[in-house]
This record gives structure tokens, C-alpha cells and sequence, in this order.
């Protein structure tokens, strides 16, 4: 797996997230050194470009559309802030939260990427896209 070549930081975390907006592991794993450092803070970090390719294939094995919407990136040096909403869809199912992620880059690729989010607000979107979902589906609606 080679990294691609290029090597501004901002530009390699736009291009990782827009990698798993497509649903590209494989292409998104291209973009990780093989030590990163992958933590959704308050669980267990995957450590290693393998452990986080199978994390990010949970969410690529049912997920049926992924968005990354940028509010602010923000870079100094090798650090890059995001403050983002995520949208994961499953089906009928969508939903939406902010996370805050901080990304670390060397020579092209993320050695340390910690997201961070309220489990509050991930567990009230979930409930919110369940009940939107089932509602669709009673109402035929697609």
C-alpha cells in the first residue's frame, strides 16, 4: 500500500474524509501510517493501520452512505482540527451528529486520529433516525 503524494496536511485529511464519503476503505487506509493511532474518545483506540481498517469496516459493511460536512478545518503544522457533522446512513435509517477530530499528518499520511463526540447527542440522533426511518417505512415512503 503506497501513500499517496500529497503531503499537505489539510489537504490529506479533506482527501481521507472525502476517501470515506465514497465508502473506500481501501483508499482511506492508503492515507494512514502503519502505526495510526484511531480513537472515537471514550473507547478502546485502534492501534495500527490493520485495527482501524477493520473499525472502518464495520461502519462500510452496512452503511449505505457516509458524509463528512466541514464547518471548519483548521490546520498548524502537522495538526489538523476539524469540526464536522457526520451523516451515517443504513438503509432507510440516517443519522446525523457533530464530532470535533484532531488528525496528526507525517509526510503524507495520519499517524494519530482522536474524534471526538457527545455520546448524548449521537444516542438522541440515533433514536431520531430510527423513529424517521420507521415512519418511512409504515408510510411506504422511500
Amino acid at each position: 500500500m503506497t501513500a499517496p503524494a500529497e503531503t499537505d496536511p489539510a489537504r490529506v485529511v479533506r482527501a481521507f474524509l472525502a476517501d470515506l464519503e465514497r465508502l473506500d476503505v481501501d483508499a482511506a487506509c492508503a492515507r494512514l501510517h502503519p502505526d495510526v493511532v484511531y480513537e472515537n474518545v471514550s473507547l478502546p483506540p485502534a492501534r495500527g493501520r490493520d485495527a482501524t481498517r477493520r473499525v472502518l469496516g464495520l461502519l462500510t459493511s452496512r452503511a449505505t452512505g457516509f458524509r463528512a460536512e466541514n464547518h471548519r478545518v483548521v490546520a498548524d503544522g502537522p495538526v489538523v482540527l476539524t469540526e464536522r457533522t457526520d451523516t451515517i446512513e443504513i438503509g432507510r435509517l440516517r443519522t446525523s451528529f457533530w464530532v470535533c477530530g484532531t488528525f496528526e499528518v507525517h509526510d503524507g499520511v495520519i499517524t494519530l486520529w482522536p474524534d471526538y463526540f457527545d455520546w448524548a447527542a449521537v444516542t438522541g440522533a440515533l433514536l431520531a433516525g430510527t423513529g424517521r426511518a420507521l415512519v418511512s417505512l409504515v408510510s411506504g415512503r422511500r
